[in-house]
């Protein structure tokens, strides 16, 4: 970067963090800043390497990753490498200055909060998680501002703002337009119902093994599309025993479509008919401002379950079927599945049920708390 950053966001290491940090970025954008004034800082995933560039911004990866829970010697060459980029972050920081540092967690926003703390630049710290993770638990005791996505975090200084959301996700709405772009895009027969499967950036394997057999059960349905979206990490597997299922495209009877990351995700919500995917933060607060029916399969083992919290507010409302992961097999995804999709009435009411709690104007709260931050230092 040529000139010093207006602003700098850092967080990473899956899409959950990438996403936050460019929605707070575009909605910068949005109220007058240039896109060579905003800095993303991240881990370097492929993640990022996809989706920033593409956004029209630049990013620099530190070194390090994530300190397991339990114990294990892994632990120490991770200290090491968050120390190393604790150094660089504050290499970073002094010589670029930036008016105010943005972090949405992970352990890749751990280098350059702290940093900004050190040096006494003004950090907002963006939470989307019913209970923030460790990173923000530790950095938002000392920041200027806490945005979180939902009241109750237990961070000082909190504003509830909503989850920040791309304007991909905030501006697109269901109907036949977005149907149509998804199946021009993904090539799918016109009069074929679409479910959409995703296990979020780095894939889910439970749910790229239950989605795999459904599919298998459904091969002679014409009337039906699978859009699954794997994650790199498990998707020469999936295709591998796809293939010799003999599903794919081209083939006869479902249309069964892989892809390892879609960019274009949101697109893809907006178009189909029934989601089954993850309870994240995010992903709920994508699903309901676009107004996605979906089967929601908590990741077990979450901090504080909060996965299986986000599942049963949307459950109970009747946006959606919680599904826990133990439970989450072949046959019972492929049960599930059929019953909603044999009962258009009901997707649509979920589908408004979902549309009614969803909220599309985090990224902008969070950027206007994010100006009156820097404007406290300039005073």
């Amino acid at each position: 970067m040529s000139k010093a950053p207006y602003a700098v966001v850092t967080g990473g290491g899956t899409g959950g963090h990438v996403s936050p940090a460019l929605a707070v970025a575009e909605a910068l954008v949005a109220r007058g800043h240039d896109k060579s004034e905003i800095l993303i800082v991240g881990a370097g995933r492929q993640v990022e390497r996809q989706l920033v560039p593409a956004a029209g911004f630049e990013l620099v990866a530190l070194p390090g990753r994530g300190i397991k829970r339990s114990a294990s010697l892994d632990n120490l060459s991770a200290v090491a490498g968050l120390a190393q980029a604790l150094g660089r972050a504050i290499a970073m920081a002094l010589r670029q200055r930036p008016k105010v540092v943005v972090t949405v967690g992970g352990y890749a926003g751990f280098a350059y909060a702290a940093a900004a703390l050190l040096l006494r630049i003004p950090l907002v710290v963006v939470s989307v998680d019913a209970r923030p993770g460790a990173v923000n638990r530790l950095v938002g005791r000392f920041a200027a501002v806490n945005a979180t996505a939902l009241p109750g975090s237990g961070l000082p200084r909190a504003v509830v703002t909503g989850a920040p959301l791309r304007r991909a996700a905030t501006e697109r709405g269901r109907g036949e337009a977005a149907r149509q772009a998804v199946y021009d895009r993904l090539g799918i027969e016109a009069g074929r119902r679409l479910v959409v499967v995703t296990g979020g950036s780095l894939g889910a394997g439970s749910i790229n093994a239950a989605a795999l057999e459904a599919a298998k059960s459904f091969a002679g349905r014409q009337d039906l599309a699978i859009y699954h979206v794997t994650g790199e990490r498990n998707y020469d597997e999936v295709a591998r025993q796809a293939a010799a299922a003999g599903l794919g495209p081209g083939r006869e009877g479902l249309s069964y479509l892989l892809a390892p990351f879609d960019r274009e995700l949101t697109g893809a919500l907006a178009g189909c008919d029934l989601a089954v995917c993850r309870a994240g933060a995010l992903t709920v607060a994508e699903l309901t401002a676009i107004g996605v029916p979906a089967v929601l399969v908590p990741l077990p083992g979450a901090p504080g379950d909060h996965q299986t919290h986000n599942a049963t507010v949307l459950a109970s409302a009747g946006a959606a079927l919680l599904l826990p992961d133990g439970e989450c097999d072949g046959p019972r995804l492929a049960k599930e599945l059929a019953a909603l999709l044999e009962a258009p009435g009901r997707l649509e009411e979920m589908a408004k049920a979902a549309a009614a709690l969803g909220r599309r104007d985090g990224a902008a709260q969070v950027a206007e708390i994010v100006e009156r931050a820097a404007g406290k230092k300039e005073r």
